[in-house]
């Protein structure tokens, strides 16, 4: 076992040292960043197109609002890019909309001149060693007898020529966005641009009606478009593609701010799985997830936290107690969520209960998640607490590769769950878990291949101890650590449980490991019943 997690550990060190591939993206403005003042409801495709890819690719974003070929290298926009520019990394060059204002001379290049400029910026990017990616411009939105006009004529066929001449990939922008916006029509396809109606909108208090910009439904669809189409013509990039329904990004390139927003926008009792995907950043949100929000697969993209700070003791807005379930910071009542690589924490500090998580449904799964607090972190709620009332199944939750940390019972409840290789970590000297199985049920917590760990000075702290009479909790080939006390087990001073309790250890490791020294109504498990107890868990 020793092996394989030190194995386990080189790939994954290789695997995340290696250096993510960049795309650069020069353009106009319906590629560039947006600011967010006054509830702007404008993006560039550029600004939401990152959130398509997994960690593997970075997007640098330099299109800038009203750039043409010629003033975006005048300006010095493009030297700053080409001192930037990698060997290897990608260049995506956008212009058309600009270069088209004849009245401007320091914008307007013709036709000609509008190719010899792709030209210049194709060449200059290979001698750095970039790979060089020439789009055609998003169409503007002008209807005449319900097809769109052709507002960029020469300069589509200009920059389809220069990618062909340079040997250069060429994704088609505009026939991409013809198709889909004359799919659409005239009136439904206002929905994806800046159309917005007065004493809407602060940012546009007189309304505006815009043809040419695109919302956040827009640019989020382009960037699909344009994402679609790597697989194919970029496949190196196409095998980061990762696809979602709903992005959440504080940074505005996404299509909610917050979690809360994306969770209200999943369908109600959905069959199909909807995916999530929660861009970097730290979301001071509480959130309750309903049972009709389920089968949702929710990943985080780089570091993801959800941070509140309820406790159980505060008062809440009735003027009661919060109680330990109202002190959570993520309610988990939805069936069939896959939650990967975020974090959730309860900030409160050592004040009591104050859960960061609590699980009400099933076949939930946390994978390479994080759970912070101090008492009671992590709930596994389940059904409940049925105070010795039998009951034939509970929920049944998994966690893969997690680190979970507390003081006091920081893991508790009545729920099945299945901890693999995770890392249990003390903070103080008390109790790991505090099971309340319910009766009749037919297995609670178990922890296979876990680390259980502890902060500097944390010296004495029991496996667990039973919240109810039936409490089940068994620890399969762990590494337990030497805060782990020799007894083990606690008996929460309610001897009638020591009858009812199933506390088990089979082949631990560790200073903590002490079978010959553990309580006697706990047991060592032979081989055949630490088999039999993952076959019950995946029944």
């Amino acid at each position: 076992m020793k092996r394989l997690l030190m194995l386990i550990g080189v790939l994954a060190a290789l695997t995340t040292s290696a250096a993510p591939l960049r795309i650069h993206l020069i353009g106009d403005s319906t590629c560039a960043t947006k600011d967010l003042a006054g509830e702007n409801p404008e993006r560039g495709w550029g600004q939401m197109f990152e959130p398509l890819f997994d960690e593997g690719v970075e997007v640098l974003n330099h299109a800038l609002n009203g750039r043409s070929t010629k003033s975006f290298r005048d300006e010095g926009h493009w030297t700053e890019v080409l001192s930037d520019l990698r060997e290897g990394d990608y260049l995506f060059i956008q212009f058309g909309h600009n270069d088209q204002k004849l009245n401007d001379s320091t914008r307007y290049a013709l036709p000609e001149a509008y190719a010899e400029n792709l030209r210049r910026y194709i060449r200059e990017a290979r001698e750095r060693g970039a790979r060089p990616v020439v789009l055609t411009s998003v169409v503007r939105r002008h209807f005449t007898d319900g097809r769109l006009d052709d507002t960029h004529g020469a300069y589509l066929d200009a920059a389809r020529r220069t990618a062909a001449e340079e040997h250069t990939p060429l994704i088609d922008a505009e026939r991409l966005t013809r198709t889909w916006i004359e799919g659409l029509g005239d009136a439904a396809s206002r929905n994806f641009f800046v159309w917005v109606e007065a004493g809407t909108c602060p940012r546009w208090p007189d309304g505006r009606e815009d043809n040419t910009h695109l919302n956040i439904r827009g640019a989020r669809t382009v960037a699909r478009l344009i994402a679609a189409q790597l697989p194919a013509t970029l496949p190196e990039l196409g095998r980061h593609l990762v696809g979602s329904d709903f992005t959440v990004a504080r940074d505005g390139s996404g299509d909610f701010f917050t979690l809360t927003e994306a969770v209200a926008a999943v369908p109600d009792f959905g069959r199909d799985t909807t995916r999530i995907v929660v861009c970097e950043g730290v979301y001071r949100e509480k959130i309750s997830i309903p049972a009709t929000k389920r089968l949702v697969a929710l990943t985080g993209r780089g570091a993801v936290t959800v941070s509140w700070d309820d406790h159980a003791s505060e008062t809440g807005p009735t003027g009661h107690r919060l109680g330990t379930s109202g002190s959570s910071t993520v309610y988990f009542g939805g069936e069939g969520w896959t939650v990967r690589h975020m974090t959730f924490e309860n900030t409160a500090g050592r004040v009591g209960q104050a859960v960061a998580v609590q699980c009400l449904a099933t076949n939930l799964r946390f994978i390479d998640c994080r759970f912070l607090g101090n008492q009671d972190t992590l709930y596994l709620y389940g059904v409940g607490n049925r105070d010795g009332k039998r009951v034939a199944e509970n929920a049944r939750i998994r966690f893969e590769g997690c680190y979970i940390e507390g003081t006091t019972d920081f893991i508790f409840g009545s729920a099945a769950a299945l901890f693999r290789r995770c890392e249990i970590r003390s903070k103080a000297d008390s109790y790991v878990t505090a099971a309340s199985t319910c009766r009749g049920q037919r297995c609670g917590m178990i922890f296979e291949e876990c680390r259980l760990t502890a902060d500097e000075g944390v010296t004495s702290c029991w496996l667990g101890r039973p919240w109810r009479d039936y409490a089940q909790t068994l620890f399969l080939r762990c590494w337990l650590g030497g805060h782990i006390r020799p007894e083990g087990w606690h008996d929460w001073d309610k001897p009638r449980a020591r009858r009812t309790v199933r506390y088990g250890e089979y082949a631990c490791e560790g200073p903590g490991a002490a079978p010959k020294a553990r309580v006697g109504w706990s047991r060592q498990l032979s081989a055949r019943e630490a088999r039999q107890a993952i076959a019950d868990f995946d029944r």
